[in-house]
């Protein structure tokens, strides 16, 4: 049967699926490089951290593409192959944890636009003052509005803000290796410039967590599948997207080094990509860093909305969330995740006002929270090569994919344990009541809520929420 036109029109090319990734990937994080990396660790332990890194989510890209070819039917990315591989509780809290972690980037990209603001306008402040809370709080309904009238064309809106802040990012890798002083480079190699520097393992391993958030969103093209106009499109999408942002990074990161000594790259305020600009080339060059960060945050907000409310909708449709979040309007919308999306934004904005550090910690939670999700991913392409699930006898393939899912399910393990403890007990006090949604969809379907293992894991999730809550009533963790 050909599709309706309506959903013709929604469909998505390469080069959309390809913005989508860049666009839900280079966000905010990028232009806080230069100091981030600065503070922690020298050139070395830059390029050491971003090898491991790199390496890490390419096996994980890789495992996307895999999935994307051999599970076809499995359009809902993200939280399908959760599910699919590992039943319905660990399913629905996989997409539970990635729709929270986009809400959180979300704040994350509304506080910082209003910071970045209050450079020049000091009625904004920080990101968190009345004023802008509420100009944040409009710009989350008129994106609301957006989005209410066609995937289509708020994609289209996001491939144009990907290329404008693009452009912007290879305008200041082009500066800085003009100005690149390879003897200012060297002095900072080892990021052994004090006695009691640490060595270089330790930095790389202070490093590590700041790649996290970077690379999330690589999963834009998976979770997006059932827009795409080819199927085969999804895993080359996720792959070149990934690849290019990488280079990004990359370079970024490691040319910096070349331009200012290590102790002033640690010294620049957010976003220090701006500081290193107006070091080669004067005031404008911070203008025009700050201008250029206004556009990638505003084009990576719109990537996480439209993530978020896919990745609700299509657990409804799979039965995993309540009903009403499978509803479509009629540009095929899905509306009523699209409401809880942008309520469950508009609730933790509201918290950034009562929030020291608003900003450091959305940006942390969303690491965490997005970090599960993409551990079961792995698991679950290790899962089908060790199977030989899709597999043919003696297809070569098999140990390819094999060894591409154990070490990205190596990677997510290593960094959720890097991220300690401390994120493991913040994650589960918003799983926990998460799982109301949940118990909803189940006693909708008249079905028991848990079998015997769900039932330990969430009474073990349970514990560890309340935990949690009192562990931060009384001061031995903090935010």
């Amino acid at each position: 049967m050909a599709p309706a036109a309506n959903e013709s029109d929604q469909k998505l090319s390469l080069g959309a699926l390809i913005a989508l990734v860049i666009g839900s990937m280079v966000g905010s994080g990028i232009f806080a490089l230069p100091a981030a990396f600065g503070r922690a660790t020298g050139a070395l332990g830059a390029f050491i951290a971003w090898v491991i890194a790199g390496t890490g989510m390419l096996m994980l890209a890789l495992v996307f593409q895999t999935l994307s070819r051999r599970k076809p039917d499995l359009d809902a990315g993200i939280y399908a192959y959760a599910m699919a591989g590992f039943g319905d509780y660990i399913g629905f809290a996989s997409a539970a944890g990635y729709w929270v972690g986009c809400c959180l980037a979300d704040v994350a990209c509304l506080v910082l636009i209003k910071a970045t603001l209050g450079q020049f306008f000091p009625i904004f402040g920080d990101g968190t003052t009345p004023v802008a809370i509420a100009s944040a709080s409009a710009l989350l309904w008129g994106v609301h509005v957006l989005v209410l009238r066609g995937i289509k064309g708020a994609a289209t809106l996001n491939t144009v803000a990907t290329y404008a802040k693009i452009v912007p990012i290879l305008l200041f890798i082009i500066v800085a290796v003009m100005a690149f002083d390879a003897e200012l480079f060297s002095s900072s190699f080892w990021g052994a410039e004090q006695p009691d520097a640490p060595n270089v393992f330790t930095q790389v391993r202070s490093t590590l967590l700041l790649t996290v958030f970077v690379f999330v969103g690589i999963e834009g093209a998976s979770v997006y599948s059932r827009y795409a106009s080819d199927r085969s499109d999804i895993g080359i999408a996720t792959v070149i997207g990934f690849l290019t942002v990488l280079c990004l990074l990359v370079l970024v990161t490691l040319l910096s080094y070349g331009v200012l000594p290590r102790p002033d790259l640690a010294g620049l305020p957010t976003p220090s990509m701006a500081g290193v600009m107006e070091a080669m080339v004067g005031r404008w060059g911070n203008v025009f860093i700050s201008l250029a960060l206004l556009i990638s945050i505003l084009g990576n907000y719109l990537s996480w909305s439209l993530l978020a409310a896919e990745v609700l909708h299509s657990a409804a449709v799979n039965r995993a969330m309540p009903s009403f979040l499978a509803s479509l309007n009629a540009q095929k919308v899905p509306v009523g995740a699209l409401w809880l999306t942008n309520f469950a934004i508009q609730a933790f904005l509201l918290v950034t006002w009562f929030a020291e550090h608003a900003f450091t910690l959305a940006l942390k939670m969303t690491s965490a929270m997005t970090l599960i999700p993409y551990f079961f991913v792995a698991a679950y392409g290790l899962m089908l090569a060790s199977r030989g699930e899709t597999y043919v006898a003696g297809e070569r393939a098999r140990i390819v994919d094999w060894i591409c899912s154990a070490v990205a399910t190596l990677y997510a393990a290593g960094m959720i344990y890097a991220g300690g403890a401390k994120f493991l007990l913040l994650s589960s006090i918003l799983y926990a009541p998460g799982t109301l949604l949940f118990f909803l969809a189940k006693r909708e379907r008249k079905e028991t809520i848990f079998r015997p293992f769900e039932a330990v894991m969430f009474a073990a999730l349970a514990v560890a929420a309340c935990a949690g809550v009192y562990a931060l009533a009384v001061g031995a963790i903090s935010i």
